[in-house]
């Protein structure tokens, strides 16, 4: 059985170019861990894939695992990326011990043995990069939030706090989808797969998308929360270092005395958009990065 697989969606467009760039930064940098089984998952079949992109995949040693995005239900934001994690971990159940599901816009800068979870723990995560709809721990719980403990049976007296990488801010357990490092007998993605597909759709949460289109891209994060504190004590979870899953795109908003001067002092990183961040031509006077990450990071625009 292997120690870890990674896996993450390849979409496409830039998301495939996004998860290729992943795929080459474990091969490049992931040092023990380099070599561990990649798992790229996407709904499209081989043969629809430009042969440029199979040849990437084959070069990587990377693994294709295919899926039907129509028969992915509800139709909401985010939807594939669930679905795509539930068939990973239920892949990786008997052959991993960790299964490491990742944001395609994630890049591996130092070996993530973060990931090999410490005995007792059943989920490695972050808290999310900002507050937005998170539930502040010292207010009441909202309407909205209500919904999502009740529909996942989180009991109140679980909830417990956690802090907001960017902003700081003491919200109730809620953590960020893009790096999420599971023991695959436990079922976490699958079971947040069967209540996403359960509640995403529902009229209730229907009315908060009318109201604001955050609560219709975030719901996949809220469910995961409920998912998490149902499921899991609290002492099961490693929250992961700063270092790991650091929002490149938000650099500029990070406390002064947590902002990494070098990006070499990152595990793995964030960044939305691969030429906006890298391709800023201010880029030396927001984070210093030293050769040869330099002229790599170059070779992969």
């Amino acid at each position: 059985m292997k120690d870890l697989i990674f896996a993450f969606m390849l979409g496409s467009g830039e998301a495939e170019k996004d998860a290729l760039r992943l795929a080459s930064s474990i091969r490049t940098f992931g040092g023990e861990l380099c070599f561990n089984p990649i798992w790229l998952v996407s709904g499209r079949r081989e043969e629809e894939l430009s042969e440029a992109t199979r040849q990437k995949i084959f070069s990587l040693g990377a693994r294709l695992v295919t899926f039907d995005p129509q028969s992915i239900q509800p139709k909401v934001a985010f939807s594939s990326f669930v679905s795509a994690a539930a068939i990973a971990e239920g892949m990786a159940q008997g052959e991993a011990s960790f299964l490491a599901w990742l944001a395609a816009d994630t890049m591996v800068l130092q070996p993530p043995i973060d990931m090999l979870l410490p005995a007792g723990k059943s989920l490695g995560a972050c808290p999310v990069h900002l507050k937005l709809l998170g539930s502040q721990f010292n207010e009441p719980i909202d309407e909205y939030w209500g919904l999502v403990y009740r529909h996942c049976q989180v009991e109140v007296a679980d909830i417990y706090p956690m802090q907001t990488v960017v902003d700081e801010q003491l919200v109730r357990a809620y953590f960020n989808a893009g790096l999420l490092v599971v023991r695959p007998e436990r079922g976490l993605l699958r079971a947040w797969q069967s209540r996403f597909e359960k509640l995403a759709g529902l009229p209730e949460f229907g009315a908060f998308y009318g109201q604001n289109e955050l609560y219709e891209i975030f719901i996949h994060q809220a469910i995961l929360a409920g998912c998490i504190l149902a499921l899991l004590k609290q002492e099961e979870l490693q929250l992961l270092p700063f270092e790991m899953n650091y929002p490149l795109h938000l650099h500029t908003r990070v406390a002064p005395f947590h902002r990494p001067k070098n990006l070499e002092q990152l595990i793995t990183c964030r960044y939305e958009e691969y030429g906006g961040f890298f391709g800023n031509p201010n880029l030396d006077k927001l984070i210093h990065i030293e050769q040869p990450l330099k002229d790599w990071l170059q070779a992969q625009r």
